[in-house]
């Protein structure tokens, strides 16, 4: 089959040919290979009824995230029109004026003041001008700016970074997916000019809150094993630009359509922008989905030998990023990283459940590599080899995670008097803090919380590790 041309093992999942039969059979046999939702090599068996089960929920979630694509994506349309009706109409007082005296302005979604989703949720657009260039937080709070800026129109993202930022705005990519067979991919790219060796930014948009697709690559538990490297989550390969039949060549050719991959276009790039500016660094960044993504092009990178890339980049910073790859593949990354001397720092905030994903056991043999840097709900920051509760759904950590809940929403109250009004947070994200109280680690995947831990916690004074534990010292 297709998959066997540039991987000999692996594990294919394609919930959209599995019938309901098909899902019934899931828990009652082992021999999937006969099915044609799986695709699998022959060492790639299937261990048990805890594995069939996992496989059961990883096709009928993805099924049923198809099935909701369109009705979930409008919901989500309406909801971020709504949310933008006060601001285009000059504020509630005069959105109700509007509307009775028929002048209502209806929000243009491509305007520089429309905001999506994850805007609405943290309105911050300006820097922490307390962090100066060259303070060891510097760089990671503007990897997580950049991060939450991904998720907004190509026009708010230019007068962002131009007119806020003074930045320079180099591009807003829209990228395809040879397996989904639509664009699902999207990052933007800046540069930091305020410093002589000029620092170029890529950061990869996460999930957003109504694209049941990102959702369906969030659980899709794929897998392609490539020799010498180890086990790569296949849903994140797919949407960096994974080639069907050849994979990862070094180069590709564009097909009649003209589409672009993220990983080829965003390396070529690259390599145009430092060859302009010899002393040019560059940093991978991404909140959730996109922090798996930004690990992942630094993989590739290392796949490809691209020595002088590897040398510029400076680092990569991911914020509740998933799992993306078996023990071999962290230990084959924590290797590359130490040779090219790649600061990899991954930010975890309190019960995220988004890093505890997939799971870390012995059927699915995710695992994440590195340093953690972990911040409680206080923001105090630890740097640790795993994140407490790695796998989420234990029944010991139900209640300590509903009263840090009911913490954190007091908090929001109270923050802005202690903290400063740029600590406020507005009506919207307030419901989700009490939504929270039954749904904690949804609502802590929120970069809300993950700006305020790189603006307010203290981080390691050693910003690369390649063990935790090590030399390690907090501020």
């Amino acid at each position: 089959m297709a998959d066997e041309k540039f991987c000999k093992e692996y594990l294919v999942l394609k919930p959209e040919e599995a019938s309901p039969l098909d899902c019934i059979r899931i828990l009652c046999s082992s021999a999937l290979q006969k099915r044609d939702f799986f695709n699998a090599s022959e060492e790639a068996t299937v261990r048990g009824f805890r594995h069939r089960w996992i496989i059961f929920l990883s096709v009928v979630m993805q099924k049923l995230f198809l099935w909701l694509k369109q009705p979930v994506a409008e919901i989500g349309s309406l909801l971020e029109l709504w949310l933008n009706y006060p601001s285009c109409n000059g504020g509630y007082s005069m959105l109700f004026l509007n509307l009775l005296t028929g002048r209502l302005v209806r929000p243009d979604n491509s305007s520089p003041n429309f905001r999506s989703i994850v805007g609405n949720l943290d309105t911050r657009v300006e820097l922490d001008r307390s962090i100066k260039n060259g303070d060891n937080r510097y760089i990671p709070s503007l990897a997580m700016m950049a991060s939450k800026l991904s998720y907004e129109n190509k026009a708010f993202i230019q007068n962002v970074i131009r007119d806020h930022w003074q930045m320079k705005f180099l591009e807003f990519y829209d990228f395809w997916n040879d397996y989904e067979e639509m664009n699902t991919t999207k990052a933007i790219m800046f540069e930091d000019t305020s410093t002589n060796n000029n620092l170029i930014v890529v950061a990869f948009r996460g999930t957003e809150p109504f694209d049941t697709i990102a959702w369906r690559t969030d659980i899709d538990i794929s897998w392609y094993e490539f020799p010498g490297i180890g086990k790569i989550h296949g849903g994140f390969l797919k949407a960096l630009g994974l080639q069907k039949i050849e994979g990862w060549p070094k180069k590709i050719r564009l097909n009649s359509n003209q589409e672009l991959f993220a990983y080829y276009t965003i390396r070529e790039n690259l390599k145009t922008l430092i060859h302009d500016n010899k002393n040019a660094k560059f940093i991978l960044t991404g909140h959730s989905l996109g922090g798996a993504l930004a690990i992942l092009f630094a993989a590739i990178l290392t796949m490809h030998g691209e020595e002088m890339l590897l040398d510029r980049l400076e680092g990569v910073y991911t914020f509740g990023q998933p799992r993306v790859g078996n023990k071999q593949f962290g230990e084959y990354m924590k290797e590359k990283m130490r040779v090219f001397n790649v600061k990899y720092l991954r930010y975890v905030y309190c019960n995220d459940i988004v890093p505890r994903l997939p799971y870390d056991d012995k059927t699915l043999l995710f695992r994440h590599f590195g340093a953690c840097l972990y911040f409680n709900s206080c923001y105090k920051g630890q740097v640790r080899e795993e994140e407490p509760n790695k796998n989420y759904f234990s029944l010991l950590y139900i209640l300590p995670k509903i009263l840090n809940a009911v913490y954190e929403l007091i908090r929001s109250l109270l923050f802005p008097w202690i903290k400063g009004v740029e600590y406020k947070e507005g009506w919207f994200m307030k419901i989700f803090r009490i939504i929270a109280l039954v749904l904690p680690g949804l609502v802590d995947h929120f970069p809300q919380d993950y700006n305020n831990s790189a603006r307010l916690g203290n981080l390691p004074s050693i910003v690369y590790v390649q063990e935790p534990n090590e030399n390690l010292k907090e501020d």
